[in-house]
């Protein structure tokens, strides 16, 4: 799901640059907006010359349902860009690469984002790379600057990288460092064997997926995920003819036939805050996607107000283990009519 800014954030950085002259936008000529989240009032640019580019699915689907050109990739010439900073630095070095690629020398790209979103330290970097940039804007808890398009500083483009067990990921996805601790106390708790039609919901880069389809049983796994990227990730790390890759919000994602079992490490934060709605959203989609006879098997952290959600959905509600901050569940046989 994604996170609603607060009115007026962005859209006031936008402004106040628009009207200073801090950035002057070409009379012509595409506008590449980096990854805007749901909400962010894009209306001081010229909509019919805007293209979103952005590989969360439902942001792209916000945007694409208020009329906006939306990709996830894209080719082409433009004359001016737009980079919504993401919290991961090297996420958001990638986009400014990214946006830099897609420009022609001298082409100003606007980088905007809330100070907990780092914009200090990405205007640190581009001094220390000798990237040419403007004014500093800082309204409304955040920063934006104009830096001109030109070559790609050296590490600043997204690259690949191995982690732990052979596992490709790529910067800004979810645990880019190596599987995350919730995630491999599940894979070990999962049963050796895991019958028929089973789903990964927020499957990621897919480290939860091959501990599935390393189970006896399984004969078709759903990988669901918002990410793009992480999706793209789990395509070269998942080589097995059973998996299916879904783009999609797991949270209203709707399977063509029902699972026997779901498998899942559900986010919880739409922003740095925490957000036990995200969820138990994802737990509402476990039941709805399951079979009368199916399991969900779950973790969480152990503070998150999960367990009177799950035994109202579910006649069995078992705790079957984790740590001291993951909790491991095991709920079976959702109560339908719920």
């Amino acid at each position: 799901m994604a996170a609603l800014l607060q009115p007026d954030m962005r859209s006031a950085r936008l402004a106040l640059a628009l009207d200073s002259g801090a950035i002057s936008l070409p009379t012509d000529g595409r506008i590449a907006v980096f990854r805007p989240r749901s909400g962010d009032d894009l209306s001081d640019l010229p909509k019919d010359r805007v293209t979103v580019i952005t590989g969360f699915r439902p942001d792209h689907d916000w945007f694409t349902a208020r009329g906006y050109a939306c990709a996830t990739a894209v080719e082409g010439a433009f004359a001016a860009a737009l980079v919504c900073l993401p919290r991961a630095k090297a996420e958001a070095l990638a986009l400014i690469a990214r946006a830099f690629a897609l420009l022609p020398p001298g082409a100003p790209v606007l980088v905007d984002g809330q100070k907990t979103d780092g914009p200090e330290a990405i205007l640190k970097l581009a001094r220390a790379a000798a990237v040419s940039h403007g004014e500093v804007i800082s309204k409304a808890h955040g920063k934006a600057f104009v830096l001109t398009a030109g070559p790609v500083p050296e590490g600043w483009a997204a690259a690949p990288r191995v982690v732990e067990g052979g596992f490709v990921t790529r910067p800004g996805v979810f645990s880019a460092d190596g599987p995350d601790r919730g995630s491999v106390l599940l894979a070990a708790a999962l049963p050796a064997k895991l019958k028929g039609r089973v789903a990964d919901l927020g499957a990621g880069w897919g480290y939860l997926a091959r501990a599935i389809l390393a189970r006896e049983g399984v004969d078709a796994l759903d990988l669901v995920e918002a990410d793009r990227e992480a999706l793209d990730c789990a395509r070269d790390n998942i080589a097995d003819p059973r998996a299916a890759f879904h783009w999609a919000d797991a949270t209203t994602f709707k399977p063509a036939r029902p699972w026997d079992a779901v498998v899942m490490n559900p986010p919880f934060h739409t922003s740095r805050a925490a957000d036990p709605g995200l969820g138990l959203a994802f737990i509402r989609a476990a039941h709805r996607g399951l079979l009368p006879t199916g399991v969900l098997w779950m973790v969480a952290n152990r503070h998150l107000p999960y367990e009177p959600v799950l035994t109202s959905l579910f006649r069995t509600v078992e705790d079957i283990g984790g740590d001291a901050v993951f909790r491991l569940t095991r709920a079976a046989h959702p109560i339908r009519g719920r």
